[in-house]
């Protein structure tokens, strides 16, 4: 009885094993052809096997973006406040093909993204937009993405790893529906690299649009070692890609890449650096909801203040200054709560994150810090107001006098 019962133990773990192991891989291209005379970009995504998905449905935003749908199968456009587009890919090699323009502008006359006629800033995130994903069980795709470039344009670079010339693998173990996000930027280029700890960092901008990209890698060496130290994930890769008015005056991160205006101090007169702010959000990569955004942009805003310091890149004095300035910005904030916060409520998270790692270091009598409570919420994927203060408490071992605030309800 024992013997056969083994038997059968053993022959279902190993049916078990197999079925994990025998998931079928089938090749998901996409191929971005540049046309800078029409701003726009032809996106080809192809299915080696279009059986193995039922539907991709994808989110077009408010579909002004994007246009000249073709598919393989059925294609299905549904317009309205939001506009959605369903394929259902026929059952061989399959292929849905659109255009999408990539200049998008700001009400101050300024660019998020641009295509010019010797080279182009944008997001994968527009190339390939979000798209809930139906496939068939046991199928695992296998996605790559290749650019055809205008003729003279010379390189490209994404923050994926390179396969090719123009190739790169896209990967994201955290989704189902593997696309191309972050920043990207083909043309005429001047690009500087170097390894940084595990990952390859690259500083890249159009010729001719004064990026500092020695700069930007000498104050990313001097931050790197205190990044090691606060943050447990790294990046294989970090793209950091910048361009001169008219494109938007800030700094931004996305998917293991940022963008820099070139204008942009490497760090203000208040101390502060956008660089190492974008950074912290990089590696971070806290989403909050249910209007607690003060967490994320106040995470970034304390790291960018505090790696520096820590890095011996601020003075005691400076400090000090820096901190005058954020209570004074801050004096009017009632609440810290919002979908979105603005300066004033970063400022005034920052000060709280400030507390509440003196009132950690305090009471656990220097064993943990605010590092511990970043570090759970990283592990947290998503975190609310109340789920942040439930884990400060948590590394303090007790209730938090600082978190019992009115700016929190």
């Amino acid at each position: 009885m024992a013997v056969r019962l083994r038997r059968a133990l053993a022959v279902g773990l190993l049916a078990l094993s197999s079925s994990v192991w025998a998931a079928k891989k089938v090749d998901l291209d996409y191929h971005v052809r540049l046309l800078p005379q029409s701003d726009q970009a032809e996106v080809r995504l192809t299915l080696a096997q279009g059986s193995a998905v039922r539907s991709l449905d994808f989110d077009l935003g408010d579909g002004s973006h994007y246009s000249d749908f073709k598919a393989d199968g059925q294609w299905q456009l549904t317009t309205g406040k939001q506009t959605r587009g369903v394929w259902r890919p026929a059952t061989d090699k399959a292929s849905l093909t659109y255009r999408v323009r990539i200049s998008h502008g700001r009400k101050s006359g300024s660019f998020d993204t641009r295509m010019t006629p010797t080279w182009a800033l944008m997001r994968g995130d527009d190339l390939v937009p979000p798209a809930r994903l139906d496939q068939q069980d046991g199928i695992e795709l296998v996605s790559r993405l290749e650019f055809e470039l205008p003729s003279g344009w010379k390189s490209v670079e994404t923050a994926w790893p390179r396969i090719g010339k123009n190739k790169f693998r896209i990967d994201n173990v955290s989704r189902l529906f593997d696309r191309p996000t972050g920043w990207m930027l083909a043309g005429h280029l001047g690009s500087r690299r170097t390894r940084l700890g595990e990952t390859e960092v690259t500083v890249a901008s159009p010729q001719g649009q004064g990026m500092r990209r020695m700069d930007v890698l000498t104050l990313l060496t001097f931050v790197w070692p205190q990044v090691q130290a606060v943050f447990p994930r790294h990046p294989v890769k970090l793209l950091i890609v910048g361009a001169n008015d008219p494109m938007w005056r800030g700094s931004l991160a996305a998917r293991e890449s940022i963008y820099l205006n070139t204008r942009l101090p490497l760090v203000s007169e208040s101390g502060t650096s956008a660089v190492v702010r974008e950074l912290a959000q990089v590696f971070g990569r806290i989403n909050d909801k249910q209007r607690s955004d003060w967490i994320s942009e106040g995470f970034a805003e304390y790291y960018a203040i505090e790696l520096v310091r820590r890095a011996g890149g601020m003075s005691d004095e400076r400090f000090e200054s820096l901190h005058r300035r954020l209570v004074k910005d801050s004096q009017k904030v009632t609440t810290l709560r919002g979908e979105q916060a603005n300066p004033a409520q970063v400022s005034k998270a920052v000060l709280l994150l400030q507390e509440l790692d003196r009132e950690i270091r305090l009471k656990t009598r220097n064993k943990r810090s605010l590092d511990d409570v970043l570090r759970g919420a990283m592990h947290l994927g998503s975190v609310d107001t109340k789920e942040f203060v439930q884990l400060a408490e948590s590394v303090i071992g007790e209730s938090s006098k600082v978190l019992d605030t009115e700016l929190l309800q």
